[in-house]
């Protein structure tokens, strides 16, 4: 089942290390992408499409004018992909995606807006590895060759040089993931990592359903919300750690010092 709807703490911890052991290596090592909403209506739509209008033809001017005026000293190379990573991470609409390796940073991001508490939150996670079987044969074998199993910037630097190339590669759209150059702290300690499309236009949520053996979208009953936020902040889950600096420490001060209304 794809969607599950899980009535305990208990139960979402086996749902997020659901597939987690690795018999090869007698590990646990999940294979999930994991991202967490404060709404579970809400779609998996990009920064980007948020923007709304002809945005897909937007695109190209956004990130030509943001390389223009940025410090040059950002970015290591001057390639798209080092040039999307900083531009998501400071904000920039992009056809970018933010997921993490961390079911824990997942659950803070589905309940750390507590004006959000009177609707079900979701984690969906989506098995980046099976994902990556279904590119187009000269990425995948990208990955075989370097023995990885998502992207570097450097890796899509030397595969892929414009989001025309990416527009044009295949027929069939496909995602990918990959791993942003270590900026600052936040990225760091997020667990952070990318997915971008083919298809600017394409949600997400609808390419997933053609594909079911890849994703699972986990929701929280509301009720639980209070429960899983109090659990995260005892175990340092908080906006202190995962947005270092001053404007982390005060949201996360907001937040554990609201009452529970």
């Amino acid at each position: 089942m794809n969607i599950v709807r899980i009535n305990s703490w208990n139960e979402l911890q086996e749902e997020l290390f659901e597939d987690a052991w690795n018999a090869e290596i007698g590990r646990f090592r999940s294979r999930y992408a994991f991202r967490g909403l404060s709404d579970a209506s809400y779609r998996l739509e990009t920064t980007l499409m948020r923007l709304g209008g002809n945005y897909a033809e937007l695109e190209h001017h956004l990130l030509r004018n943001f390389s223009k005026y940025a410090h040059r000293n950002v970015v290591q190379t001057d390639s798209v992909w080092h040039w999307l990573s900083v531009a998501q991470h400071y904000g920039l609409p992009t056809r970018l995606m933010d997921w993490t390796y961390s079911p824990f940073v997942a659950m803070h991001f589905a309940t750390a807006n507590i004006e959000r508490y009177d609707c079900d939150g979701v984690i969906w996670a989506i098995n980046y590895l099976k994902v990556h079987k279904l590119l187009p044969d000269h990425l995948r074998n990208v990955l075989d060759e370097e023995g990885a199993n998502v992207f570097t910037v450097k890796m899509l630097s030397e595969n892929m040089e414009s989001l025309h190339e990416l527009d044009t590669l295949n027929q069939s759209d496909f995602v990918i993931f990959f791993e942003p150059p270590s900026i600052d702290d936040r990225i760091i300690n997020q667990f952070a990592f990318f997915s971008v499309i083919s298809n600017p236009n394409l949600v997400l949520d609808t390419w997933l359903p053609g594909h079911p053996d890849v994703w699972r979208k986990i929701i929280i009953p509301k009720e639980l919300k209070w429960e899983i936020r109090d659990k995260l902040d005892q175990a340092n889950i908080t906006e202190r750690v995962l947005f270092p600096g001053l404007d982390g420490l005060s949201h996360w001060l907001k937040r554990h010092y609201s009452p529970r209304t």
